[in-house]
């Protein structure tokens, strides 16, 4: 196990270097650049104001030059100063990255929990009235664009009904948890139906795959109660590759969703990285970035060590 730890650790840091290059380089080409957005602001900052301010702060060195700069001071634990914010990189991730935390670990939690018992569910009775049901809704989830779904419950629940608020994080003046919890509601309940649509149809696939297997047969044949085959043997070897699902969709849980977000109001990951490029915040989105690609990478090892613990043949020495 350790060395197995030591070797996706050392892999993990290798991809973490390779795409800050790539990441830097790419906003690094990007038309514009901060000093040059100043200069469109300030009529009175002068050509020669413009050179002395891109010397100041590296930008007319190579853009090689200026990544190894920037990896230097990153490996000492200054990953840069947000121009926008006018505060720290850290300092300004870190409430939208709390936000996205509760908005995205809710409707993660709960796309889970309904996925795999309605596929199941959905599986234990193939081509039935029940499976057919699940298959369509599921088929029309994942079929639904989100800002779609989203403006469709805003309508319902907010403009028709007006049970919940349209977008937002609270209430002006107000706050609270209670006052929190119903802007939560919409955006949580579009995320979920989203991912449940997805989450349900892998796993009604897989777990009908296993129970054409020889194993199920035995299992029955055995005498084991229908639910023990299911929850036991159908469903743990169908979880293998519905895991790489999950741990590939994981890394979404940090970067948020831009479009929900966006239509929601809601102040997470994915619109703070949004607004991060369209301002040439350069350290904002470049570390934004990063760190969800460091949330996939740890994803990804966390399911290849739930691999072994569903499927005792896979080994992890």
């Amino acid at each position: 196990m350790s060395g197995f730890l030591i070797q996706r650790l050392s892999q993990s840091a290798i991809v973490i270097v390779i795409m800050s290059f790539v990441i830097y380089t790419l906003i690094g080409l990007m038309p514009g650049d901060p000093i040059d957005i100043m200069i469109a602001s300030d009529p009175k900052l002068t050509p020669e104001d413009a050179a002395r301010l891109k010397a100041l702060y590296g930008l007319n060195l190579p853009i090689v030059e200026r990544y190894w700069n920037w990896l230097s001071a990153a490996l000492d634990g200054d990953l840069g100063f947000s121009r926008t914010h006018n505060e720290p990189v850290l300092t300004v991730m870190g409430p939208h990255l709390a936000r996205t935390l509760l908005l995205m670990g809710l409707s993660f939690v709960l796309s889970v929990l309904i996925a795999i018992p309605l596929g199941v569910w959905a599986a234990a009775r193939p081509y039935s009235f029940r499976d057919y049901a699940v298959n369509l809704l599921s088929l029309a989830g994942r079929s639904a664009p989100s800002f779609w779904l989203a403006l469709i419950l805003i309508f319902v629940f907010s403009v028709w009904l007006g049970w919940l608020p349209a977008g937002g994080l609270e209430t002006i003046g107000k706050g609270g948890f209670w006052d929190r919890l119903q802007y939560l509601i919409l955006p949580v309940l579009s995320l979920t139906l989203l991912n449940v649509a997805g989450f349900t149809r892998f796993v009604r696939a897989e777990t009908m795959f296993v129970l054409r297997q020889d194993f199920i047969r035995t299992a029955r044949a055995k005498g084991l109660s229908e639910r023990s085959v299911m929850m036991g043997h159908a469903l743990r070897n169908a979880m293998i590759p519905v895991v790489t699902i999950i741990a590939l969709d994981f890394g979404t849980l940090f970067s948020g969703a831009l479009i929900t977000e966006t239509v929601f109001a809601y102040p997470g990951m994915g619109k703070m990285i949004f607004d991060s490029i369209l301002t040439n915040d350069y350290n904002l989105a470049l570390v934004g970035l990063l760190f969800a690609t460091f949330i996939t990478l740890v994803a990804n090892v966390g399911a290849d060590i739930t691999y072994a613990v569903l499927d005792p043949r896979i080994s992890l020495s």
